[in-house]
């Protein structure tokens, strides 16, 4: 959601934050459209490695995307149940996995900054853009470009 504050004439976006390994991600919240904790998930024969499987989530089929495989980072620490986040794409409903969720951060956007020259090429793909926070780095997940599972992705 991006709100406009007629005082200072500037644009605020709420972002959804998430961990992924030690990388704190933001996806804007107007993508986002729910938090869930993935059960039975099934796995899908011939899937790419980034493909989880797929569950039933409230009577829809949600594909579930694994983003550690994604962002070709380690597995997690075996026996903590991951987080998913609930996007949609063109009508399909996908769980991005992940390790943690944080909280909804509003953020100005003169305050998002282009990818530094120095951020790992597995993110910089998948970013919109960066905020620097107190201390770390924010890494603003481009929803689109994470769910671009096409016959060339498949390969990688």
């Amino acid at each position: 959601m991006t709100t406009v504050n007629h005082a200072n004439e500037s644009a605020l976006t709420e972002y959804v934050t998430a961990t992924i390994g030690d990388q704190l991600f933001g996806l804007p919240i107007s993508r986002v459209q729910d938090v869930f904790k993935p059960e039975r998930l099934t796995r899908v024969p011939l899937a790419s490695n980034d493909i989880a499987g797929v569950l039933n989530l409230r009577g829809r089929i949600v594909t579930a995307i694994d983003m550690r495989a994604r962002l070709k980072l380690p597995k997690g620490e075996a026996g903590r149940p991951p987080m998913a986040i609930g996007v949609e794409l063109r009508g399909e409903s996908y769980g991005l996995l992940i390790d943690s969720i944080g909280e909804v951060m509003k953020l100005p956007d003169e305050g998002r900054e282009v990818n530094p020259a120095n951020l790992d090429l597995r993110m910089a793909e998948l970013s919109a853009g960066v905020y620097r926070l107190d201390g770390q780095l924010m890494v603003v997940l481009d929803v689109d470009r994470v769910l671009e599972i096409g016959p060339d992705k498949l390969a990688a």
